[in-house]
């Protein structure tokens, strides 16, 4: 008799059939893709061809030497929107800030970049602090199982020592600030790192871990102006600080709708499951709230019609992915995910021809 043994189509790229030999024979193993199962049900040869389609692509990260590919990864260097939406904060923050006190282009252009490399490097730090939280929990979810340390292509012992790399250039930019002038700007920084520590346990005991990340996230409001400003007008940041919050809940609501399925496995908690079919709903209200902020941010601050245009677009922007996402697909969140942050750009965008406008 004939033995086949199968693995289960999900779990695997292929599925393997054993076919013992006589004693003595090499046993024969045949490779079955899923149009060779007969009996397999649609469904399952539609979720085999799901996992075969997240197989990572390769990316230019591939062309560069093996032994810092990794590291590299570990960062998401690769996929820059997690930085984007970092920086962004810190770009309408810094212009704004600009705009009020009618200052040079020198000063934007000087704090942005600084400030763009410092996105750069502390989303990496996030990243890595993520990853040595969720390594174990990172193998059982088929979106994240090939990440660096889930994979085990550098150990917990290597990660914890480039994370102190990364945060040594985090504060190498942070002290390109003057001590003198600008040290609340300083230790507003550098007490943002508390929060981006935690964000990884609060998955684990609320069920809104993006709220958390949230506040981290758009530190930047704060710290960009009070690094131009030498102070905090309290009066513009707060707004914008908070429509950046409620920014922030819709796009990692998004996001973690990609997991959703694995998460209730691994007993991780997200806003995602919260909302659940109430989510489109519950995002429009957020956006709204969002865009409400940071329209009443812009109208302490004195703005004209090309900030609120701005403002439009975004709004534009955010209602288009609201409307053509579906949070049961993970390629349309990943769509809707990175929509998210063009929303962030047209802000920017925004606020930066109105500053503009003071030197035509």
């Amino acid at each position: 008799m004939r033995l086949a043994c199968r693995t289960h189509v999900l779990s695997s790229r292929y599925v393997w059939h054993r076919f013992p030999e006589p004693k003595g024979a090499v046993p024969r193993i045949a490779c079955l893709g899923p149009r060779s199962l007969s009996g397999t049900s649609s469904k399952a040869i539609a979720g085999s061809a799901e996992v075969q389609a997240q197989a990572p692509k390769p990316t230019w990260v591939d062309r560069l030497p093996p032994k810092i590919r990794p590291y590299l990864y570990l960062t998401r260097i690769d996929k820059p929107i997690g930085t984007l939406l970092l920086f962004y904060p810190c770009a309408w923050s810094i212009t704004m800030a600009s705009y009020a006190l009618q200052l040079p282009f020198t000063t934007p252009l000087k704090y942005i970049s600084l400030f763009g490399l410092g996105a750069i490097i502390m989303r990496g730090a996030g990243c890595t602090i993520n990853d040595m939280w969720d390594r174990n929990l990172d193998k059982a979810v088929a979106r994240t199982k090939d990440r660096p340390l889930a994979r085990g292509d550098i150990t917990p012992a290597q990660a914890f020592g480039f994370l102190g790399l990364q945060l040594s250039g985090g504060l190498a930019v942070l002290t390109q600030l003057n001590w003198y002038r600008y040290e609340i700007s300083i230790l507003l920084g550098a007490s943002s790192l508390s929060v981006v520590t935690i964000y990884p346990f609060m998955k684990r005991i609320t069920d809104w871990p993006q709220a958390v990340l949230g506040l981290a996230f758009n530190w930047g409001t704060l710290l960009g102006w009070s690094a131009v400003a030498g102070s905090c007008d309290w009066s513009v940041c707060l707004p914008l600080y908070a429509g950046g919050f409620a920014w922030t809940l819709v796009y990692d609501t998004i996001y973690a709708h990609q997991d959703k399925t694995d998460d209730i496995h691994v007993g991780i908690r997200s806003t995602a499951l919260l909302f659940g079919p109430y989510t489109r709903p519950l995002l429009t209200g957020l956006s709204l709230c969002s865009l409400s902020l940071i329209t009443y941010a812009g109208y302490l601050n004195a703005h004209g019609p090309l900030f609120y245009t701005g403002v439009g677009l975004a709004a534009t922007q955010l209602a288009c992915v609201l409307y053509r996402t579906d949070f049961d697909n993970r390629p349309s969140c990943w769509k809707g995910f990175v929509g998210c942050g063009w929303a962030g750009f047209w802000v920017w965008m925004g606020a930066l021809a109105d500053y503009a406008m003071l030197f035509a």
